[in-house]
């Protein structure tokens, strides 16, 4: 999965990437309105944690602005707000979901990815692919009765293939998916090792990780 985080607070901000980067999300980060709209012109996300309170305007600009051109990607909003109508202004802005600051990050990282399970469309806790049984919110991976132990970006990655599975998936979408813009020195060849990885540590599974030349890997499941 991969965020953008649009808050100017440094202390927060500092906080919140350490917390999602550990969990495997690659995050980037803006601090204001402008720096927001230049990433977005570029880059796609799964999910949008947007401050409500920015230096250059309101977060609720950007996202009517999403909206207004059809761009239909999770919204997060922080909001020190504790009005009734505050709130349901920000929902009727177009948000998915919102958080009443001074939040638990627990309860942060949990509704983020609600929102990416919600948009992806698996709502199961558990995935059964085969004999081998997949656990989002967990974070486990099973084969038969056994944890498979997969890195933080093994597990983004294989998360990414199982939401696709049986389509193809480009290397550029997976290499987004995994890696932020921090990640200046890694190039398109990691994501080959990590795909490598991923298939040594399935081995005996019911999970095949196919190679489509030119296009990307697709995830498919042995009947």
């Amino acid at each position: 999965m991969r965020l953008l985080l649009v808050e100017d607070t440094f202390d927060m901000a500092e906080a919140i990437v350490i917390r999602l980067e550990r969990s495997g999300i690659a995050c980037d980060l803006a601090r204001t309105l402008a720096q927001a709209r230049e990433t977005l012109n570029v880059q796609r996300y799964d999910v949008i944690v947007l401050d409500i309170n920015l230096p250059d305007g309101l977060g609720t600009e950007l996202l009517k602005e999403m909206r207004a051109r059809g761009d239909r990607t999770p919204v997060l909003v922080l909001t020190a707000e504790f009005s009734v109508d505050d709130r349901v202004s920000t929902l009727n802005s177009g948000a998915d979901d919102y958080l009443v600051k001074p939040f638990d990050q627990r309860e942060l990282e949990a509704r983020i990815r609600a929102l990416f399970r919600r948009e992806q469309g698996d709502k199961a806790e558990e995935i059964v692919l085969g004999n081998l049984t997949f656990n989002p919110s967990a974070r486990v991976v099973r084969l038969d009765d056994s944890p498979i132990n997969l890195t933080r970006r093994e597990f983004s990655l294989f998360e990414l293939l199982v939401r696709n599975r049986g389509r193809t998936v480009s290397k550029e979408r997976l290499f987004e998916g995994i890696f932020s813009f921090q990640d200046t020195d890694v190039s398109m060849n990691a994501l080959e090792l990590y795909i490598a990885r991923l298939r040594k540590k399935l081995g005996g599974s019911s999970i095949r990780i196919e190679t489509q030349r030119g296009l990307g890997y697709k995830l498919e499941v042995d009947a």
